[in-house]
């Protein structure tokens, strides 16, 4: 486990993402007193997850991209009717 600074981290960013995509841990130091620590993911946590439920596939009917009415807009623009 390594400890730096902010600033230090700031300018050697990509240095240091290569070490914990190497599996090393990170303190993150603020004046020298710890203010978090940095992990890598584990490996599993990589991989792309699967879209849908059992395999099934959904169809969206051609309404759904038409414009909301007026009266909901106004709902989600937070205006009162």
């Amino acid at each position: 486990m390594i400890r730096i600074n902010v600033h230090e981290a700031k300018t050697h960013l990509s240095a240091y993402l290569a070490r914990l995509e190497a599996g090393e841990k990170i303190v993150l130091c603020r004046r020298n007193k710890p203010i978090a620590e940095i992990c890598p993911l584990p490996a599993g946590a990589r991989k792309p997850r699967q879209l849908g439920v059992g395999g099934r596939t959904a169809t969206l009917c051609p309404s759904f991209f038409e414009p909301l009415p007026k009266h909901l807009l106004d709902l989600f623009e937070g205006r009162r009717e």
